[in-house]
């Protein structure tokens, strides 16, 4: 990898050194590249050779491996300039020309710019004299208004949907730099140990590292106890590698601590860490791919700009192909779908990425809406083709036949004007029947959403997680710092033979147990924990790391001794040996040596795991006595269980010494030394439960949602704080299981976990304890999969340690705490707490089911909308031979009822009420019945009110007749009081849709929302502006104040009406049906679900293209891969990727993986025949 790095890379931007500062330190930029590229013993080597050891590497860097920088701000300035800022340039977002281009490839939009640029082209035709034009002089002088209009308003819609993406992506891009932000990590300058920003670590810092970090640079270790890390994002090896300064002591950026704890030397940031050379490198390749694109043939030119799939066997420079996958945006709408090439290469890393990424279906909603948009688009197409066919089949009867008139050479142009205008008729028809303002309306609601979430202490990373909260059904929560408030105290003791209900005071220990004690806790607690002065005067000491062991540093200040003095005389790098806290072992020890080279070891742990390998006490007397597994059932009897009841925590100290005469033990035999201890004291750790979690958990329940709590507490500690929450009831018949119980019963004889006996179990599961993370991914799993209820359960899963990544991924939605979470499990998640606490997941549940409800109240408004329209213009069209509403008009409806109208109504805040209701599940229908009333209902009067003011108009208001005008005949006052009125019933219908479950009172919480209020009242606005100043453009004539009056009088009946469909019960009209149900698995069809193996996510949007079409694109498909796989074994070196396209849902794929921020990147090479070298790059992006 060192060797691809040097040869691709050209240098670095932004880090330029500068001469006079380089001599500075002992060592160069291009040294420290050089040295973190080597591995293992090729490292230690190279340390050694040029700099002796890890201190002399320190010095040359002007840094001390104990006090750290001296924290200057010239020095971290001048170490900036030299050695680079921890940075890495994200991407450039698109410009706003650019997403206006975007938006300019809409189809129906490219249609009407054509008619419009025809239709005006068109109307500067003259016939020659004599010949007798269809229309008089005056009319055709304005007959160029209209295209222009068109294309005026087209070039609104354009600017408005552009303007939406840049303000979404500006907004994701602000979320993201916030998550980066909130990023710090702790390091040690001028000898007080800080956590400061990512980004303002500097070459020469000394980082301390711990369990589930993410390294943030690339460092040497200088001293590390028990270090593992995962390398897997950058060697693609999944096994854990041990860090040791004698055998492999390069630590490198976007690597995971997975155990043990230590301090690094930092020697590379940003862009020249191995991340950031990979990531330049990244980056330069697309460059050169560009320039290489350019002077390409425009057939090969054309192949390669579409987004293609990676193929599993691709030459080396294909770098620059993963760029262009990464940066090409997923189209939206549904992309084909692509399969790979079956090779026997990729076959085996296909089974690995199956075997790792669980398959989860993609966001629900997505699917409902893109098949509900794709069935009415097909609706709006045969309408509008329809609607052209019959416009065209009148005009020619009627001018040829009825009127007998001849086809003139001369007036051809004039005939084509007749027919443009029909096109336009017809597309315009088409823009108002397809629902564009749909995935507007969800990006609009969930940004939103975000947004305001961000408020309610949740940080959404995966806009879908919002909307899939929603449907949550379950809610498998962590106890200590969620439901609990992670402000631990030693409450209880049992110390020396006596069980005391409250701290003891220090005189009743004797001497010899109390200094063990203190010193035991002091060295065998991380030494990032610590308690602090508090903040504010007369408040509690502010408690710094692992909750549990500030409660037992804490307990050594309740005892009036200190434990720093003994940190200070016993550093860190004085400790012999450690063994970190995990979940397996379940305890930590630390061993320090003593002057006559005896070892003693220190041990705390969970009491009845530690207790069974105590064989001695320590007793009143400060003896040791044996203790027999008799006295231990007693103890357990009398002294954990009763705290354990009361919900204490239990944790048990213990020691045990190693004569000098035994010789040094194997420390890699854990089980041989983590025995035969000497028990000193067991204490009882109080976490309380926060205060306003039962009532959060009440509301859950409530809503239909189930919360059990897992957790590695013992079951008694565990079932007392269930109570204590509400997720027991005194006399539930609910279960309580332990994580070997629970396994016993899952597993059958063969060891194998069988879905059904967890179909037996987790319906009546309400607290798993003593659970490893393998038991917490376990049960999310089998209720995700159980097909006992006939709703799937949507799972949402709270986790903070680093082995709770697997659960979290597994699960529906992932809450990782943002306060007690490591970085391995917030990268896992879809949402982070940044509070840590449960009842900001209730917050979550209401805004994801205010998504769906806000979707759903759009959905309403514009259904009717479209229907009245389509209908309005169809039947227009085919009866006076023009549509009663013009393009123009239309395109304002369309304005109306997509952007304003999502606006308004994705953006109405959630309520309480939305809690009282159970979820809507997967399989529930986009548009109920109630709601199909309502379109219906409001359908038919809109087509009453519009179709008597179209017939019996001109009567009514004793104007002139509007229908049967000549091609360019100016405005009528009949046909604006058409379009007026039209647009008021919409207004006012936007008022009923605000309530899609049948309510009555549709003004109900109406100024909350203030956006919805401005959005009317300005839609009002503009449309008094358009009827009465228009003119031509929008072929609308001023109206009188009486005109004006019945117009809104008959919007206003839009509510009175709403007021009788909801008085009308949905159970009596049985012929009413349900639209939007999401695709059924069983629905799809054997074959496909096939083929769908293997993708990570089923993609029901993509269904709803045609199934001949996907196997024509994958014919062409293998070809070209298996074309390009020849050619890049040809080439070799050529930088010609071998790119697929990929569907545009999946986000987890096996070449190119969207894990998320921050970002890493992994590469393995293997040579493959002299001319070429195939890589398989695993990139996490």
């Amino acid at each position: 990898m060192g060797d691809m790095a040097n040869n691709s890379y050209s240098g670095v931007k932004n880090s330029v050194a500068e001469p006079n500062h380089e001599g500075e330190f002992g060592c160069s930029l291009k040294e420290l590249r050089g040295l973190m590229e080597l591995r293992g013993t090729e490292g230690i080597r190279k340390i050694q050779e040029t700099y002796a050891d890890v201190n002399g590497l320190c010095s040359r860097l002007k840094t001390s491996p104990v006090d750290g920088l001296s924290g200057q701000p010239a020095d971290l300035e001048k170490r900036t300039i030299v050695f680079g800022q921890n940075f890495i340039p994200p991407k450039k977002p698109k410009t706003f020309l650019q997403l206006v281009w975007e938006a300019l490839q809409d189809v129906t939009l490219i249609i009407l710019e054509v008619a419009a640029i025809v239709s005006l082209g068109l109307s500067f035709y003259r016939p020659p004299e004599g010949t007798g034009g269809v229309e008089d002089e005056g009319e055709s002088e304005a007959g160029w208004i209209e295209g222009a209009a068109i294309l005026l308003s087209v070039i609104c819609v354009v600017l408005v949907t552009a303007f939406n993406d840049w303000s979404k992506e500006k907004q994701f891009r602000g979320l993201q730099s916030r998550i980066e932000q909130e990023q710090k990590f702790t390091v040690v300058r001028g000898g007080q140990v800080i956590q400061i920003p990512v980004a303002e670590i500097v070459v020469g810092d000394i980082a301390q590292i711990k369990y589930g970090d993410l390294l943030p640079a690339d460092g040497v270790l200088i001293q590390g106890n028990d270090l593992k890390i995962d390398e897997s994002s950058l060697t693609g090896e999944s096994d854990h590698v041990k860090k040791t300064l004698e055998k492999d002591p390069m630590l490198l950026s976007g690597t995971h601590v997975m155990e043990g704890s230590g301090k690094m030397l930092v020697t590379a940031v940003g862009v020249n860490s191995q991340t950031g050379i990979i990531f330049t490198l990244l980056g330069a390749g697309g460059e050169d791919d560009e320039d290489e694109e350019k002077e390409e043939k425009k057939k090969e030119k054309e192949r390669k700009k579409e987004k293609k799939r990676v193929c599993p066997i691709v030459s080396l420079s294909f770098l620059s192909c993963v760029l262009l996958s990464c940066i090409a945006k997923a189209q939206d709408g549904a992309a084909m779908e692509m399969q790979p090439l079956n090779s026997d290469e990729g076959a085996d890393a296909e089974e690995k990425r199956k075997a790792n990424l669980p398959k989860k279906e993609k966001s629900v909603l997505q699917g409902k809406l893109t098949k509900l948009a794709v069935q009415i688009g097909k609706a709006g197409l045969v309408m509008s083709a329809i609607t052209v066919i019959i416009l065209v089949v009148l005009f020619i009867v009627n001018t040829f036949w009825v009127q007998g008139l001849a086809w003139e050479k001369s007036c051809t142009p004039i005939y084509i004007q007749f027919f443009v205008k029909f096109f336009i008729i017809g597309v315009t028809v088409l823009v108002v029947a397809v629902p564009e303002g749909l995935p507007l309306a969800v990006t609009i609601s969930l940004a939103y959403s975000v947004k305001k979430m961000m408020k309610d202490n949740n940080l959404v990373r995966h806009l879908d997680a919002c909307e899939t909260m929603g449907n949550a059904t379950a809610i498998c929560s962590d106890k200590t710092g969620t439901l609990t408030m992670n402000r631990m105290t030693v409450v209880q003791a049992y110390i020396a033979d006596k069980h005391y209900r409250r701290v003891p005071e220090p005189e009743v220990i004797p001497g010899s147990i109390m200094d063990l004690l203190v010193l035991g806790i002091s060295v065998n607690c991380a030494y990032t924990t610590k308690i602090m002065s508090p903040e504010k005067e007369g408040g509690l000491p502010r408690q710094v790391g692992n909750k549990t062991e500030c409660a037992l540093l804490g307990f050594v200040l309740d005892l009036k001794k200190d434990y720093q003095p003994i940190r200070n005389e016993i550093p860190e790098e004085k400790l012999y040996k450690v063994y970190t806290f995990n979940s397996v072992r379940k305890s930590m020890s630390t061993v320090l040596k003593n002057p006559d080279g005896s070892f003693r070891m220190f041990s705390k742990g969970a009491s009845e795991i530690l207790l069974k390998k105590c064989y001695k006490i320590l007793t009143a007397t400060g003896e040791a006595k044996v203790f027999r597994p008799r006295d231990r059932d007693d103890m357990v009897k009398k002294v954990i269980e009763p705290m354990a009841s009361e919900g204490l925590r239990t944790i048990c100290l213990a020691y045990r010494d190693f004569p000098a005469s035994d010789g040094e033990p194997d420390w890699e035999n854990e089980s041989d030394i983590l025995t035969s201890l000497t028990c000193l004291c067991v204490v009882g750790i109080e976490d309380p439960v926060r205060p306003e979690v039962p009532d959060a958990i009440r509301k859950c329940q409530r809503a239909g949602i189930t919360v059990r709590m897992v957790t590695g507490d013992n079951i008694n500690t565990a079932r007392a704080i269930a109570t204590k929450c509400g997720i027991l009831q005194p006399g539930d018949d609910f279960l309580c299981l332990e994580g070997k119980e629970f396994n016993r019963r899952i597993r059958n004889e063969k060891g194998e976990i069988e879905q059904e006996r967890i179909d037996k179990i987790w319906p009546k599961l309400r607290v798993l304890a003593r659970s490893s993370p393998t038991d917490k991914h376990t049960l999310v799993k089998g209720i995700i999969d159980s097909t006992v209820i006939e709703q799937r359960q949507v799972v949402a899963v709270t986790g903070d340690g680093t082995n709770d990544g697997p659960a979290l991924k597994k699960a529906d939605v992932g809450f990782a705490m943002g306060i007690a979470g490591t970085d391995v499990a917030k990268e896992a998640s879809d949402i982070i707490l940044t509070d840590d606490n449960f009842s900001s997941i209730v917050k979550a549940v209401m805004w994801g089911r205010n998504v769906y409800d806000s979707i759903s109240k759009f959905l309403q408004f514009q259904l009717t909308v479209n229907i009245v329209a389509v209908i309005v213009a169809f039947t227009g069209a085919c009866i006076t031979q023009d549509s009663p509403l013009k393009a123009v008009q239309m395109l304002w409806v369309n304005l109306i009822m997509d952007t304003f109208a999502s606006l308004a109504l994705a953006t109405e805040p959630p309520t309480e009420s939305l809690l009282l209701r159970k979820p809507y599940g997967r399989n529930k229908p986009l548009i109920s019945r109630t709601m199909m009333k309502n379109i219906l209902g409001h359908g038919v009067y809109q087509l009453t009110i519009i179709f008597t003011l179209l017939f019996a108009g001109e009567r009514m208001f004793d104007i002139d007749s509007g229908r049967n005008a000549p091609l360019h005949a100016p405005p009528s006052e009949h046909y604006t009081i058409v379009f007026n009125t039209f647009v008021m019933m919409q207004l006012f219908n936007e008022i009923n849709a605000r309530k899609i479950h049948g309510e009555r009172n549709v003004f109900d919480g109406i100024f909350n929302n203030m956006i919805f209020c401005s959005i009317v009242f300005g839609t009002f606005v503009i449309q008094i502006v358009i009827v009465q100043f228009g003119g031509k453009p929008f072929s609308c004539v001023g109206l009188s104040i009486e005109q004006w009056l019945w117009c809104v009088f008959l919007g206003f009946g839009c509510l009175l009406w709403g007021q009788v469909i909801s008085s009308i019960p949905t159970s009596r009209l049985k012929f009413l049906k349900t639209a939007g149900h999401g695709t059924q698995k069983e629905e799809i069809p054997d074959e496909e679900l096939e083929d769908m193996e293997d993708l990570d996510e089923i993609d029901h949007a993509e269904r709803e293209l045609r199934r001949g079409q996907i196997l024509w694109f994958r014919g062409l498909n293998r070809i070209q891969t298996q074309m390009d796989v020849v050619s890049a074994f040809q080439s070799g070196t050529s930088f010609q990727g071998a790119l697929r396209r990929h569907p545009s849902s999946a986000s987890q794929q096996h070449d190119v993986t969207n894990v998320s921020s921050p970002t890493h990147v992994a590469f393995s090479t293997a040579t493959a025949s002299n001319t070429a070298s195939a890589t398989y790059i695993y990139i996490y992006i």
